[in-house]
C-alpha cells in the first residue's frame, strides 16, 4: 500500500465520524439517549485514533487535496457540540428558559472557540475548555443533577473557553501522558458502559465517569499551577 493510499485512508476514517454523528442525531430525535451516546462514544474513539494516524502517515504531504484539520473540526462540532446540546435541550432536564439558555450558550461559544486560532498551547494542550460538551452531557445524563447545577456548570465551562486555563489533550500533551492517556481510555470505557446499561444509577460506571472526568478537567490547570504558565 502506497503512502498516498494510507494517508487517504486516514481521511476516510476521519470522515466516518460524520456517519456516526448522523446515527447519533437520528437516535436523539427519537429520544433514544443511550443509543445516541453509544454512537457518540464510537465517534469519540475514532477522533482519538485518527490524529496519531494522520501524523504517522503524514497526510499533509501524502494526501494534501483534503484538509484533515477542517474535516476534523466539522465533525467535532457535530459530535462534541451540536448533538450533545440538542440532547440536553430535549432531555427534560431543564425547566423554563434554562434549556434555551444552555443550548444557545453551548452552540454560540463553541462556534467562536472552534474558529479561534489560539486554541492550542505550545505543548499541544488546549487553551480554554475545548468544547467537549459530549463528555459533559454524558456525565449529566448519568448523574442527572438539579438543573441549576447543570446551568452553573455549563456557564462556568463556557466562560473558561476564553480564559487561558490549560486543558490537556489526552494524546498530544506529553506531560503526564502516561496517566492522561489511560485515563481518557478509561473514560471512554465508562461512558460506553453507562450508555449500554441505560444510565442505571446503580452502575459503577457512574463513579468511573466522575473520577476520570475530574482528572481530565483539572489536569491541565494542575500542570499550570505546578509547572507555571507554560507547564
Amino acid at each position: 500500500m502506497t503512502p498516498q493510499i494510507k494517508a487517504l485512508s486516514v481521511h476516510l476514517l476521519t470522515a466516518t465520524g460524520a456517519v456516526f454523528a448522523m446515527l447519533a442525531m437520528l437516535a436523539a430525535v427519537d429520544e433514544k439517549w443511550s443509543l445516541m451516546f453509544l454512537w457518540l462514544v464510537v465517534a469519540f474513539g475514532v477522533d482519538g485514533i485518527d490524529g496519531p494516524l494522520a501524523r504517522k502517515y503524514d497526510v499533509k504531504q501524502n494526501a494534501p487535496q483534503f484538509d484533515g484539520v477542517l474535516l476534523d473540526l466539522i465533525i467535532d462540532y457535530l459530535t462534541y457540540v451540536f448533538i450533545p446540546a440538542f440532547a440536553l435541550f430535549k432531555s427534560g432536564l431543564f425547566e423554563g428558559w434554562t434549556g434555551w439558555f444552555v443550548i444557545i450558550v453551548i452552540t454560540f461559544t463553541s462556534a467562536m472557540y472552534f474558529a479561534d486560532n489560539r486554541m492550542k498551547t505550545k505543548d499541544n494542550s488546549f487553551s480554554g475548555f475545548p468544547g467537549c460538551w459530549n463528555m459533559v452531557a454524558i456525565v449529566v445524563f448519568a448523574l442527572q443533577p438539579n438543573f441549576w447545577i447543570i446551568l452553573v456548570l455549563v456557564t462556568a465551562l463556557a466562560i473558561t473557553m476564553f480564559i487561558p486555563l490549560k486543558f490537556v489533550h489526552p494524546v498530544r500533551t506529553e506531560r503526564w501522558r502516561m496517566v492522561t492517556l489511560p485515563t481518557a481510555l478509561a473514560w471512554t470505557f465508562f461512558a460506553g458502559w453507562a450508555a449500554w446499561v441505560n444510565f442505571d444509577p446503580q452502575s459503577w460506571a457512574h463513579w468511573g465517569l466522575v473520577v476520570t472526568s475530574i482528572y481530565l478537567l483539572f489536569a491541565g490547570v494542575a500542570q499550570q499551577v505546578i509547572h507555571g504558565k507554560d507547564g
